[in-house]
């Protein structure tokens, strides 16, 4: 069901506290706490004693200790410690998951084997980073599978008809906007400009716009995560294809995370720019973000119910779904790569 082989979103650094820090992530129950050198460790939440959840217990130096009888594990999986004997089994592990933070994203990496190690680094989210933006973020659980929420961002013409309180704007120049969709190995990018247009609620409210907009959207496509750059200028100003184009920033991380087959975790972010005149704008962006994602997930979970009611009969495509079709195949291939390599 899942592309592996991939780094996936688990959560946030923030997170982590001093408690466990339990979730389910592609059908498995995961585990993740801090490490001694501020890194993060993630461990199947199964004690191999008699497997209660080690999240149900509690975290010592670098460690996790079983709530039942006090086994202790290492960021390895490796026991470290039985209380009352000496000799510790050599069975006595668990699995562990290769884990990362970075950009205060805390990323685990789902092998196709159980001791697959990553061949790259976990993606970057560099407006975490930049000194033009402040961010915010947060999470959804969704009760939809999550190509569902992939094709929700890929096809932004949306926005005109479910978010008209915030990001959206004329739902006709959404849908007639002109759009490229281009695809490079497992990477989809669609681009939509809509120019002149009228600012959207958080646009107007983050930013000193005098009147209409240049407005842009550009959405890139990755596996198991999406970073979305919108934005506006006044018209006929910066040209919309220009990277160094000033204007209003709003750059969106979305981790997409499958929970279970039809259960999902959207971990997201938002970073924005702030004009001179009118700065301090990021509770704003934030909190119209928040509103326009949960308006989201709400019609999503009311789509997928309708999808099981109907049978998951033939839908109709149409010209705003390029991209999120493309998106599809390219999980379709992945799934099926690994399915006829276990058949072998």
């Amino acid at each position: 069901m899942f592309p592996l082989n991939q780094w996936y979103v688990a959560g946030f650094a923030w997170e982590l506290h001093e408690q466990p820090l339990a979730r389910v992530l592609l059908n498995q129950p995961v585990v993740m706490f801090s490490t001694s050198d501020g890194g993060v460790a993630a461990l199947e939440d199964r004690c191999c004693h008699r497997a209660v959840p080690l999240s149900c217990g509690t975290l010592e130096d670098g460690g996790i200790r079983c709530g039942y009888h006090g086994l202790k594990f290492a960021a390895s999986g490796q026991c470290i410690e039985v209380p009352g004997q000496v000799k510790i089994p050599g069975k006595a592990k668990v699995r562990a998951y290769p884990a990362q933070i970075r950009n205060q994203v805390i990323w685990i990496w789902f092998g196709r084997d159980a001791d697959a190690q990553p061949d790259c680094a976990p993606p970057e989210v560099p407006a975490h980073e930049d000194p033009r933006y402040t961010w915010k973020g947060g999470a959804f659980h969704y009760q939809a599978p999550y190509q569902l929420i992939h094709d929700n961002l890929l096809d932004l013409s949306h926005v005109g008809y479910l978010h008209g309180r915030t990001i959206g704007g004329n739902a006709k120049v959404h849908m007639e906007a002109p759009t490229i969709v281009t695809q490079d190995g497992d990477k989809v990018r669609v681009v939509r400009w809509m120019k002149n247009s009228q600012p959207p609620a958080t646009y107007a409210a983050a930013w000193p716009f005098k009147g209409r907009i240049d407005r842009w959207q550009e959405i890139d496509f990755h596996l198991t995560y999406l970073q979305i750059f919108t934005g506006a200028v006044e018209p006929d100003t910066d040209a919309l294809d220009d990277p160094q184009r000033g204007g209003f920033h709003m750059r969106g991380f979305h981790g997409i995370t499958p929970e279970t087959d039809t259960t999902t975790h959207y971990f997201w972010t938002m970073a924005s720019s702030e004009h001179p005149e009118q700065p301090g704008n990021a509770d704003i962006v934030y909190r119209q973000t928040e509103q326009t994602f949960e308006e989201d997930r709400v019609l999503i979970e009311r789509q997928y119910n309708n999808i099981q009611r109907y049978g998951g009969g033939p839908m109709v495509d149409i010209h705003v779904d390029a991209g999120a079709n493309r998106a599809r195949r390219i999980v379709a291939a992945h799934v099926a790569a690994q399915t006829a390599a276990t058949a072998e």
